[in-house]
């Protein structure tokens, strides 16, 4: 029983709040952006870090407040650097963030007593002694973003899929990605007080990752992924106790160990159903057929 009521919360937490993250996921991973989330939750641990300077509680509003605003500066440097050029691609953009974001966050905290362990609580998170206050608080913030994800699914795909297309379509892509990055933004903020950035970065990427391996749909990617994250989440939460690991950094790479298996089965199984009408279709269009339709 003890041990019920000590992972309890980390469990609520695990099972309820990754079908957002993995929802984003496919979304970044679909934008070809894939280091704008680990880039996000470091500017949002950076705020942490600042507001502690200031003297907040890690787990107080304010604390929150200065995460949330580090975000927003995040989004909308992201919103105005996305570009069709390629001499500077974005993701170099997005990694020269994370990386000045992780040196400020360790310079601000260089002079604090706790500045170590609050650095090492950025990564792998505390997910053990998170107040429930601050996990309902979060499942209230997804259901809200998730809300307004759905009434603008339509536009959030076309920007995320063919932003080129959504333009011509009267599309103001532009706007729709600031919104899309300031919500984005507000998810990752959340998950990092909770989780840390390890934890937030592997729960966005790694079940789209799985999904875009097994299948094609965009609702199959998201059942999919769904199904990674809530899976991995179970083993790792399983082997923690039993082995006394860190809750974090076992989810993590129970994660690796899954994408890395399901890389493994899709690399020796037989191609998707989509892929093997492209073979045939590209098999019954070469200049030396001979079938029916061709001679025709």
């Amino acid at each position: 029983m003890d041990l019920l009521s000590v992972m309890m919360w980390p469990l609520i937490a695990c099972l309820t709040l990754p079908w957002l993250l993995v929802y984003m996921g496919l979304h970044v991973v679909q934008r070809q952006i894939i280091f704008v989330d680990l880039a996000l939750a470091q500017v949002a641990a950076l705020g942490t870090c600042v507001g502690l300077l200031a003297g907040c509680d890690v787990h107080s509003w304010q604390s929150y407040l200065w995460s949330a605003g580090f975000t927003v500066a995040g989004a909308v440097v992201f919103t105005l650097t996305r570009t069709r050029h390629h001499r500077v691609p974005q993701e170099a953009l997005i990694g020269v963030v994370y990386v000045v974001a992780a040196a400020a966050g360790i310079l601000t905290l260089s002079g604090s007593a706790g500045g170590k362990e609050e650095l090492q609580r950025s990564l792998v998170g505390e997910l053990l002694v998170v107040p429930p206050a601050e996990v309902l608080q979060t499942i209230a913030l997804y259901l809200v973003v998730g809300a307004v994800h759905y009434i603008f699914r339509g536009k959030f795909l076309a920007i995320s899929s063919d932003p080129e297309t959504a333009q011509r379509g009267g599309i103001r892509v532009r706007w729709w990605d600031f919104v899309f990055y300031v919500l984005f933004g507000f998810v990752v903020t959340s998950f990092v007080h909770l989780g840390g950035v390890l934890m937030t970065f592997s729960y966005l990427i790694v079940p789209a990752l799985c999904a875009n391996y097994l299948v094609e749909s965009w609702k199959a990617r998201l059942a999919t992924g769904w199904a990674v994250a809530t899976l991995g989440s179970l083993i790792g939460l399983y082997v923690t106790p039993k082995l006394d690991l860190p809750i974090g950094a076992t989810i993590v790479c129970v994660l690796g160990a899954m994408l890395a298996l399901t890389a493994l089965v899709a690399r020796f199984r037989g191609p998707t159903v989509e892929n093997s009408a492209s073979v045939a279709l590209a098999a019954h269009s070469t200049p030396g057929d001979k079938s029916p339709a061709r001679t025709r």
